[in-house]
């Protein structure tokens, strides 16, 4: 049964593409983004990036929290305009405490942390009284709550045991995610449209739009550190590799799985589960083009400098990571993974030794070739097989 009020804020299932105020809400997550890769870039070490990678996480939760909400409610109604304005501002917040919350601002970023996830359920379970959702924004709050103890108490305690405690808060997350939620007296999350999205093809094109947003650092990374310094042909080269590397995730990404993600969530046997594996590739996709951008700026500003081992499990790390993530889109959607994307990801690995010994450039320019052959692999296989359609596993 749902009540007037909740019945005038839903989304309806039809209402399929995404809100100019969606879009506004990304333009947040470009700052965090920045906040991430440049904190990444002053401390390119297995300490610096554990940090990145909690940090990324807190900000990719809060996205799908807000992407989760908006899926629920139609956000042309001004009071939803005003919870989402919220998040956004809280976001900035996150972002702008970024680089010291392993420091002295780290009470900052997890109280607003907490605040915004908290917040983005609550007033959820408050709109869907009398609706069938509020039993599952109330597992989503019950959750986020046991999580939300670990981020505070994490603020108060040292660096690596704040890391620790954080790291673990993120984890209980993802598992809650996998397990469907599980919650006292209210079960666990099925598999009923309003359990999972409400209109597929909103969620979709909220995937590739954040997933563009996320391009949009490695862009900005290239231009601001190739505009910052000669345009000699070693400079020159450098922003060329990065730009194609660039071009490539794009191409990767949206070829098949990318277009086919909204008729996979309709297709599947076990909506849920497709659901949760998008989400878990999208973090992976997102935690690699972070990491591309820091290689980006070290490439394009030390094109030809001293081999350093940092820089290139950086350059190379980056990549591997995306068609890990890319992987595992793909079998959400085909329920299959192509061989030449575990192929580039494990080559991308096991050559990081051997290039530890060459410049910048070369390591970032055998990277891109790696993303190429996947790319052409892609392009042959659909010529194969032009009219493949989602089939998603069960």
């Amino acid at each position: 049964m749902t009540t007037g009020r909740a019945s005038k804020l839903l989304r309806r299932p039809g209402q399929g593409r995404a809100g100019f105020l969606e879009l506004f809400l990304d333009l947040v997550f470009v700052l965090a983004f920045s906040r991430l890769s440049q904190e990444l870039l002053k401390h390119p070490s297995w300490t610096g990036a554990f940090q990145t990678l909690v940090l990324l996480f807190a900000v990719l939760f809060v996205w799908i929290a807000a992407t989760r909400f908006t899926d629920t409610f139609d956000p042309r109604r001004p009071l939803i305009q005003l919870v989402v304005m919220s998040i956004m501002f809280g976001t900035l917040v996150m972002a702008a405490a970024a680089p010291e919350a392993f420091g002295r601002r780290g009470l900052v970023f997890a109280g607003v942390y907490v605040f915004v996830r908290l917040g983005i359920f609550a007033v959820a379970i408050l709109l869907l009284r009398g609706h069938e959702g509020q039993r599952n924004a109330l597992r989503l709050l019950f959750w986020v709550g046991v999580s939300a103890v670990l981020w505070i108490a994490g603020a108060f305690l040292p660096g690596w045991v704040r890391g620790a405690l954080w790291m673990t808060a993120a984890a209980v997350e993802f598992v809650g995610i996998a397990l469907g939620f599980p919650t006292p007296r209210l079960g666990r999350s099925g598999e009923r449209r309003l359990e999972v999205v409400v209109s597929e093809e909103h969620v979709a094109e909220r995937f590739r739009q954040f997933f563009i947003i996320a391009l949009g650092e490695p862009i900005l990374v290239t231009g601001l550190a190739f505009a910052n310094g000669p345009f000699g042909a070693d400079r020159s080269a450098a922003a060329l590799v990065a730009f194609a590397t660039t071009a490539l995730l794009w191409r990767i990404y949206i070829h098949r799985a990318g277009a086919l993600i909204a008729g996979a969530i309709t297709a599947a046997p076990n909506r849920l589960r497709v659901a949760v594996l998008a989400v878990y590739a999208h973090v992976i996709m997102i935690a690699g083009i972070v990491t591309i951008a820091v290689g980006d700026e070290l490439l394009i500003t030390h094109p030809l400098g001293h081999p350093n081992p940092a820089w290139t499990a950086v350059i190379l790390a980056g990549p591997a990571l995306f068609l890990a993530g890319r992987a595992i889109f793909e079998y959400a959607v085909f329920g299959r993974v192509s061989a030449p994307r575990v192929i580039g990801a494990l080559a991308l690995v096991a050559l990081t030794p051997a290039m530890r010994p060459l410049p910048p450039l070369a390591v970032a320019t055998t990277a891109a070739l790696i993303l190429a052959g996947v790319a052409v692999a892609d392009a042959a296989r659909a010529r194969r097989f032009p009219s493949e359609q989602p089939s998603p596993p069960g």
